[in-house]
């Protein structure tokens, strides 16, 4: 029944009362699955998977910085994580966005999307595969003249 405040069983009893009851017994936390999950990641076996994932990550921001250092660019980032911020002082970075992806294809990330402080600034991510970040420094190298 609903009366005036509140929803109640038909005994009258508030429904709210058992609110925290019933949340806590339906969302007790993570599920099972996802907690194995995580406990495999912890093993062995998993901490060696996650070593050669971030090594081929990392490897791929290597590429990507060398590249863009290569060509003249300031850059930041790319050694212990796998985004590459590149600085286009005095341009807007949607419009090198704009330009990059018309001429060359490549998908960047305008730094405005990260609020003012990133402006003037593209984030390339190296969470791409191997031959893609190839392909990709091979077209920036063309377009940028090295």
């Amino acid at each position: 029944c609903l009366d005036e405040s509140e929803l109640t069983y038909a005994d009258g009893t508030p429904v709210k009362n058992d609110f925290s009851r019933i949340m806590a017994t339906c969302f007790n936390g993570a599920s099972n699955i996802a907690q194995f999950g995580g406990m495999a990641c912890l093993d062995d076996t998993g901490l060696s998977e996650i070593e050669k994932l971030m090594d081929y990550y990392l490897g791929n921001a290597k590429r990507l910085r060398d590249t863009m250092v290569s060509l003249g660019f300031t850059v930041h980032g790319g050694q212990d994580a796998p985004y590459i911020w590149v600085e286009f002082p005095g341009r807007k970075s949607w419009d090198v966005f704009s330009e990059i992806l018309e001429k060359t294809q490549i998908v960047t990330i305008p730094g405005a999307g990260f609020g003012p402080g990133g402006e003037g600034f593209l984030r390339l991510s190296a969470f791409a595969p191997r031959e893609a970040c190839e392909e990709a420094c091979e077209r920036m190298r063309k377009f940028y003249g090295s």
